[in-house]
């Protein structure tokens, strides 16, 4: 996606479709800021291209698949994570993206899938 991804009155209702929609990441250049916190709190992650780079700069169509490298359960804050991409034809390329969870607390959200899983999981725990 472009810039300023996110921005909108429906921000809330954009991240909560793009989840149900089985999106699990969304490329851009950067991300309105409270977009970009509701993604996180749905489990989706918010990948930034690197300063100076763009879907148009990699020669992205909209037609490929990506699979996120090194993302893991050691991620940190703004890790940088390298995506493969794959076009149409079968080819390949990798770049640089900055994964924009900005502090441990969003690291949590994005390992239990969203927020409300997350609570979820520590409400059954002390049940428990």
């Amino acid at each position: 996606a472009g810039k300023e991804y996110g921005s909108g009155s429906s921000r809330d209702w954009a991240a909560k479709g793009t989840r149900l929609l089985g999106v699990k990441a969304v490329l851009a250049e950067n991300f309105e800021r409270i977009h970009r916190s509701n993604l996180v709190g749905m489990g989706v992650l918010p990948l930034e291209f690197s300063p100076g780079e763009s879907w148009r700069s990699h020669g992205i169509t909209g037609f490929e698949t990506f699979d996120i490298l090194n993302i893991d359960d050691h991620i940190q804050p703004r890790q940088m994570v390298t995506i493969l991409a794959t076009r149409q034809d079968q080819s390949t390329f990798t770049f640089q993206a900055v994964a924009r969870l900005d502090s441990p607390v969003e690291i949590e959200y994005y390992r239990h899938g969203g927020i409300l899983q997350m609570m979820l999981r520590k409400f059954i725990a002390d049940i428990n």
